[in-house]
């Protein structure tokens, strides 16, 4: 497995839409050789999530941490449930050292398949829609500095020092309902 380089704001991968990925691509070793090295370089950043395009890959898959165990979604999709936002805090390996509020549709609803092929369905909540809905932008080019509120971005430093870090919140497992639960 390998670290790959990250993507920086600027990079024109990171605005590009991303191609989907084809069945046949799945079971290919070039492919989970990707989903391996994608997972790697996102825990060496300590990142809640990592896209494709971050890492020069201009494809439809994300990894991200909704609960225990990292996800992969392939060919995401995402339907708001509600028109209810929340607003948190968001930051960005591709945007390094800098933090803005966005808000966010709160309940979502996401269709993709795992890293195998195997199609899956949740609805999300809270801070997991939040993350699934950043991540997703990726495959867009879309970053979280498009929709921040103007005001609020800033350096990391500061946004430590002064930010209130009560908005971002935490989540746990209740926020997270797979179709086979409903």
């Amino acid at each position: 497995m390998s670290i790959l380089k990250v993507a920086r704001m600027g990079h024109p991968v990171l605005r590009q839409v991303s191609r989907p990925i084809e069945p046949e691509e799945y079971k290919s070793p070039e492919f989970q050789r990707f989903c391996d090295d994608l997972l790697e370089t996102m825990d060496e950043y300590e990142g809640a999530g990592l896209a494709a395009p971050q890492v020069h890959m201009p494809v439809r898959v994300v990894v991200l941490v909704l609960s225990d165990e990292p996800e992969f979604l392939v060919n995401p999709v995402i339907t708001h449930l509600t028109e209810e936002c929340d607003t948190s805090w968001e930051g960005c390996l591709s945007v390094p050292e800098m933090r803005g509020r966005v808000s966010r549709p709160n309940h979502i609803r996401l269709e993709a398949f795992d890293r195998f092929g195997k199609p899956k369905a949740y609805e999300l909540q809270g801070f997991p829609a939040v993350v699934t809905q950043h991540e997703c932008d990726h495959l867009d080019g879309i970053l979280y500095v498009d929709r921040v509120e103007p005001r609020t971005l800033s350096f990391l430093e500061e946004y430590r020092r002064y930010a209130n870090l009560d908005d971002y919140g935490e989540f746990d497992d209740e926020d997270i309902h797979t179709e086979e639960e409903e």
